[in-house]
């Protein structure tokens, strides 16, 4: 259940039937996801799934938390800045890639999982949803996490393992036969978990890799349009969690760490861009794209400032990752749709619902506000 505990927040003490629940909450994820692009895309109708049932089916498993996203629950806002390096103008023509342009920048780290006061884990997925405000009402939304590859690489794969992980009223408990039909159907899902388990746990999120996992398109000036996927690499060295950390009875270790860094000193990533090559798969997230792949430092993501979850800021914007400037623009992989779909059910329902404290409640690192 180690792999399971990493993708969903969830306790590493869980009881087997806490478990079992918590197995549940993947496959209302997974439906989630699934079913919000099969809604969009008219393959379902609506008496058959629904948005709303799934929503309904995840609160369930996790309990009502209202005014939180469905997933990745607790997060902490940040904000700061882009500073291009100028080696992704040739690439593309957003603006944020000129030579010397600096670009504003919000956003939010957040642990995977549906919830919003979970103790954290050093072993729990991480992301880093950024949101970049260019000239003239532009913006550039971009979701990413701390794993190599996407667990499915379609949204029948995730229709699929959510049948297959689907609980036996009369136990309780998947069936172990269609669970081995499934990975036997989906080979990559199998190959993709052994990569997700064996990345690298660093001590936090300052020192943490996160990986768009979907390929992208750069449009170049004279119209070149080149794959892509990036990661945004931390500048200080990476470690592994140490015995002080573990042995701290904060429940918000991870966030605090962060937010007490920023306090020390501006954190800071580089966006690192690799170029898809032909016959690189850009519709395939669970494939990892060969390591000898030519790859760009585009520039810096500074963070100066945090601040608590709260009207107006990170809280209540949906990190859509289609939600692209002119000069970039989607792939052919089908999850960035099932993504937006999803995104977008979530934020319409929450948006209409009383919003209570975030479990993150640091002071704002430089008072700046987001």
């Amino acid at each position: 259940m180690s792999l399971l505990n990493d993708l969903t927040g969830a306790d590493p003490a869980l009881t087997p039937r806490a478990a079992i629940l918590r197995l549940a909450a993947i496959g209302a994820l997974v439906a989630g996801t699934t079913g919000a692009f099969a809604y969009a895309g008219g393959w379902l109708s609506p008496g058959d799934l629904t948005q709303a049932r799934i929503v309904d089916r995840f609160e369930q498993v996790n309990g009502p938390h209202p005014g939180f996203r469905r997933n990745h629950a607790k997060g902490l806002c940040l904000a700061g800045s882009f500073e291009s390096s100028g080696r992704g103008a040739r690439l593309s023509t957003a603006s944020l890639f000129a030579a010397g342009r600096v670009t504003p920048v919000t956003g939010r780290i957040a642990l995977a999982g549906g919830q919003p006061y979970a103790a954290d884990a050093a072993t729990t997925v991480r992301s880093l949803a950024l949101r970049f405000h260019l000239p003239d009402g532009e913006e550039w939304r971009t979701g990413n996490n701390d794993i190599p590859v996407f667990p499915v690489r379609s949204p029948e794969g995730f229709y699929a393992q959510l049948l297959a992980a689907k609980p036996d009223p009369a136990t309780g408990k998947p069936d172990p036969e269609a669970l081995k039909a499934f990975f036997a159907a989906h080979p990559e899902s199998a190959k993709a978990a052994s990569l997700i388990k064996a990345r690298t746990i660093t001590s936090g999120f300052a020192d943490d890799t996160f990986r768009s996992l979907n390929a992208f398109r750069f449009i170049a000036a004279d119209g070149t349009r080149t794959p892509v996927r990036w990661a945004f690499v931390p500048e200080r060295a990476a470690t592994a969690e140490s015995p002080a950390q573990r042995a701290r009875a904060d429940k918000n270790v991870l966030f605090d760490d962060f937010d007490s860094a920023v306090r020390r000193a501006p954190v800071r990533w580089h966006l690192v861009v690799t170029l898809g090559q032909p016959g690189d798969p850009t519709a395939d997230a669970t494939l990892p794209w060969p390591v000898e792949r030519q790859s760009l430092d585009v520039g810096t993501v500074i963070v100066a400032d945090t601040q608590p979850e709260a009207d107006g800021n990170c809280r209540d914007v949906n990190f859509d990752p289609l939600v692209l400037p002119a000069g970039i623009v989607g792939s052919d992989d089908p999850l960035l749709s099932a993504r937006s779909a999803a995104y977008s059910q979530s934020f319409t329902r929450r948006a209409g619902e009383p919003k209570t404290p975030s479990a993150v409640q640091n002071t704002p690192a430089s008072g700046a506000g987001l």
